[in-house]
């Protein structure tokens, strides 16, 4: 296999968020000539939104994702018309930063519930109630489903074909993120991926998962240092259809959120070339 088009390497914020604010970031990537940029809702809350929007686009960077919408179920049914609410503006903000989707972490479990059955027919309720916004923004709406060990506090869809299951009742407008740390263990991914159609491939979130990993939510490598064949997926999706960016999405407390920034979008860009 080839290797990456650099042009398709995008920066999802969180990987440096711990040493810049936004403003920095959107220059740190035009800077190393990084296309694609993926910032999350709370920076943009914070430069502000016409801000934001300015730099991007003065920069020439795609929003590749705009992070994020979902958690419907967080509150429980009680709770469902406050985070459909939510999710409206989050799909105005999307919107206005010219995104190529809004990202959805789903939710998982309401507090005290032992329904996750339940709890994936809240979702699909929830995210029924905002496509048609969706829809009439021009936004694709994509699902990223998280590895279980987050299905009772953040995401109940863990797996690429219940996404896919989702999305076939939904319709148009809605599909998935793949996310090589969320989905490398599944043994059903390679078949999931080819039976998702193109259209519906949104993003393709890229990092490394360590072994052993000293926290399940901030200790994701980058990409090489773990154990995901990050290049065997990146084929699957490219036979499928996919010819989107590559979006590093690294959460590292005791790592990369502690080293120069600088060397991080250094290492970003060579890991994309060597590894994926």
């Amino acid at each position: 296999m080839s290797r990456p088009d650099p042009a398709l390497l995008s920066l999802n914020t969180a990987t440096v968020r711990a040493q810049w604010k936004l403003d920095r970031i959107i220059a740190g990537c035009e800077r190393y000539g990084i296309r694609g940029i993926a910032p999350w809702r709370d920076q943009v809350a914070e430069l502000g939104l016409e801000e934001t929007r300015r730099r991007i686009r003065g920069a020439g960077l795609t929003v590749t994702g705009l992070c994020r919408g979902g958690f419907v179920t967080a509150q429980g049914r009680p709770g469902l018309a406050a985070a459909i609410e939510e999710n409206r503006r989050a799909i105005e903000e999307a919107a206005e930063l010219s995104a190529q989707c809004l990202v959805l972490v789903v939710g998982g479990l309401p507090d005290g519930s032992r329904d996750i059955a339940g709890a994936r027919a809240l979702v699909e309720e929830g995210v029924a109630a905002i496509l048609e916004d969706a829809r009439q923004a021009g936004l694709p709406l994509a699902i990223e489903p998280l590895h279980p060990m987050y299905a009772a506090d953040r995401a109940c869809i863990n797996t690429i074909a219940q996404a896919n299951a989702l999305c076939e009742r939904l319709g148009d407008g809605i599909g998935i993120a793949v996310d090589v740390y969320h989905v490398w263990w599944d043994p059903e991914l390679e078949r999931g991926i080819a039976a998702t159609p193109s259209r519906r491939l949104l993003g393709f979130h890229i990092c490394d998962w360590l072994s052993p990993t000293a926290d399940l939510l901030t200790d994701r490598g980058m990409m090489g240092d773990g154990v995901i064949d990050i290049r065997g997926i990146r084929g699957w999706m490219q036979a499928a259809g996919y010819r989107g960016f590559h979006e590093v999405e690294i959460f590292s407390a005791n790592n990369w959120w502690k080293r120069d920034p600088d060397e991080v979008l250094r290492t970003c860009k060579a890991r994309h070339a060597e590894v994926c």
